[in-house]
């Protein structure tokens, strides 16, 4: 069993065509020896952004800290608060953005990418 501290994760900025003042924290992933799943914490800073992109892979959000908005495949505006969760079907575009002054956080969970065929 592996117990961390999300204080003592390494943060990082994600290089990424189209994203903008959003870091990154890997929570749990293959370096603590989780095959399956990733869990990560993102941060969106005011005015940041994800790319407008889709995966091959589902993954689910839960919002951890503030309020930020998710953009759909169908260009719909959804506000999201702390306390939310969401599901992204595979290869469903979508789109993670900070309008408000407080930093919105949430948690995301994946599929470990080397393991989907």
């Amino acid at each position: 069993m592996i117990v961390k501290n999300n204080k003592d994760i390494e943060e990082s900025i994600p290089e990424e065509k189209g994203i903008r003042n959003v870091t990154r924290k890997i929570l749990i992933g293959s370096q603590d020896g989780s095959e399956n799943i990733i869990m990560r914490l993102f941060k969106l800073l005011p005015g940041g952004h994800t790319p407008y992109h889709d995966h091959r892979f589902e993954h689910v959000v839960k919002i951890e800290k503030g309020k930020g908005v998710i953009i759909t495949e169908s260009g719909e505006e959804i506000e999201v608060s702390e306390g939310q969760s969401a599901f992204i079907p595979s290869h469903e575009k979508h789109q993670f953005k900070n309008p408000y002054q407080e930093p919105f956080e949430f948690i995301c969970v994946i599929q470990n990418q080397d393991k989907i065929s």
